[in-house]
């Protein structure tokens, strides 16, 4: 081994440089996905140690170009943004040689997949009258902005979020559940099921909906009409999330000057299709066929945890891998052998009478087809055993 490395193996605790990764929301889910944007990508190969802080993470390296590189990776895959800051440690002043920690805070954007956002009236006019209300769609080294009641949007650069940066109004853990009354189709038909594609080319279908809070049956006949980019998937009867902006206290100087200009402001914006219902239905019975693999982060001292908050957190973000296909091609997902094996039997539950089965739910419910998943090789030892019999054919060489 080289020095570096026997330094590392002695004590794991040295490092030459740090990257902190920060991104200020209540929630953990885009670290969920990072995650896995860093398995597959093999980025923290160089890494010595990995830490969960509150609202991030702080990734050591032994070496400063190896920190570089994961910085060079991040902004490549989230809107972010750094500064970098280093410390004098030791001096020799025989050889004038200098001993430096260097410290690199990274700060990913605080805007998240489904938040709604009031944009500026300047940026809104350079987007070519985007908005004001738009919900974010997508997050990658962009972020993707859509109107929902005329399905115009925009990618957005990191550097030009930067240049004005906006903040998120409604967040996700701010979402109202609605039971579709009624929906009529604005444009084109769509093919059903998640992820289909409208005509035209867009990846939504503009409708008209008639909705009303789950929580209002039996109150009250209350009763919103809304438009909505979810024309494909929803159909009455079925239940979605969205923003109550009709009885929302909303505080923020940009909606608060749109609405001062006259603007018009829905009084519900719906966000997705919800399958909270149905997944309740298999709970219990079905577990998923797939998984993830993990970093090794060691938990900090000032991480204040919540465990309630971070399960309901990684299933969302395991709902969100099978809702959504586009984000779902860019992450590894390998078979479960151990949930494949104690799943039941369709067939007999089906004739089951004392379970409420139905195989329109599971029909419905969106899945991770098993031609996507990958062989986990790890989990059935084959690669200790490439291992081993490459030592042996190493060995094997020495001899002769």
């Amino acid at each position: 081994m080289c020095l570096e490395c026997n330094r590392a193996n002695a004590n794991p605790n040295t490092w030459t440089a740090c990257v902190q990764v920060r991104q200020h929301v209540p929630h953990k889910r885009t670290f969920l996905y990072l995650e896995q944007l860093i398995l597959r990508a093999g980025a923290d190969a160089q890494c010595v140690n990995i830490k969960d802080i509150h609202e991030g993470l702080d990734f050591f390296f032994s070496n400063r170009a190896h920190a570089l590189k994961l910085i060079d990776f991040l902004q490549g895959v989230v809107p972010a943004r750094f500064r970098s800051d280093k410390q004098l440690v030791s001096h020799d002043i025989h050889t004038s040689t200098y001993n430096y920690k260097y410290t690199f805070s990274v700060e990913i954007a605080p805007i998240c997949k489904d938040d709604l956002v009031c944009l500026p009236a300047k940026l809104s006019s350079s987007l070519g009258s985007l908005g004001p209300l738009v919900l974010c769609t997508r997050v990658a080294n962009t972020l993707t902005l859509l109107d929902p009641t005329n399905l115009r949007s925009a990618v957005m650069e990191a550097p030009v979020y930067w240049r004005q940066p906006f903040s998120t109004m409604l967040s996700s853990r701010q979402l109202v559940e609605y039971i579709v009354l009624d929906i009529e189709p604005l444009q084109g038909v769509a093919a059903g099921g998640y992820g289909a594609f409208a005509q035209g080319g867009t990846r939504w279908c503009l409708a008209e909906a008639q909705v009303a809070r789950k929580t209002d049956f039996g109150r009250n006949d209350t009763v919103y009409y809304a438009r909505t980019h979810l024309g494909h998937i929803l159909h009455p009867g079925d239940s979605a999330m969205g923003y109550d902006l009709a009885n929302a206290n909303l505080v923020d100087m940009d909606y608060e000057a749109h609405v001062n200009r006259g603007g018009t402001v829905p009084d519900v914006i719906l966000v997705r299709k919800s399958y909270e219902e149905k997944r309740k239905k298999t709970r219990g019975r079905q577990n998923r066929a797939w998984k993830l693999k993990h970093l090794p982060i060691e938990a900090g001292e000032d991480r204040g945890r919540n465990e309630a908050a971070e399960m309901a957190d990684r299933e969302r973000f395991f709902e969100e891998l099978e809702e959504d296909a586009e984000m779902r091609s860019r992450v590894a997902l390998y078979k479960h052998p151990e949930a494949a094996a104690a799943m039941p039997a369709p067939t007999v539950m089906a004739h089951s009478e004392d379970l409420d089965y139905d195989d329109d739910d599971d029909a419905d419910l969106p899945q991770v087809p098993l031609d996507e998943l990958l062989d986990d090789l790890e989990g059935l030892g084959l690669d200790d055993e490439e291992h081993q019999q490459r030592e042996h054919e190493e060995m094997a060489d020495m001899m002769e």
